[in-house]
């Protein structure tokens, strides 16, 4: 029994400016949004002060997603929880795109059943 399948991102390398930049975030959340067909409930956002980074939270019919970004580590993390089959999003590609990350690990792991305790995996790095 699958009761939903849950991605934990994680981008670093990243541009401290574009993870300071809350529409640029916003920008990735619309994305994930439409292309997998979800439907947005409620959103929040904050926006930590000075040099601070970012944290989104998008309440979905399908379950959430969030963000929280690092700026003085250029790191931003990712946690998408569906419970309904969803296709795999391009997190490579986009976050490369949308946050300069230079290396982006997605978790993939299927939950309520005996096998999730070991989730798949993948690292897919850039030139450091």
């Amino acid at each position: 029994m699958i009761v939903g399948t849950e991605w934990l991102i994680e981008a670093t390398g990243c541009d401290a400016g574009r993870l300071r930049d809350e529409a640029v975030l916003r920008g990735i959340f619309d994305s994930v949004i439409a292309e997998l067909g979800l439907k947005a409930l409620q959103t929040v956002w904050h926006k930590f002060p000075d040099e601070g980074g970012v944290t989104g939270l998008a309440a979905l019919t399908e379950s959430h997603l969030a963000c929280h970004t690092y700026p003085e580590h250029r790191t931003a993390t990712f946690n998408l929880y569906c419970c309904r089959t969803r296709p795999e999003w391009d997190w490579e590609t986009q976050l490369k795109e949308a946050l300069l990350a230079t290396e982006v690990s997605v978790t993939r792991i299927e939950r309520g059943s005996s096998t999730s305790a070991i989730p798949r995996s993948h690292t897919a790095g850039g030139d450091v």
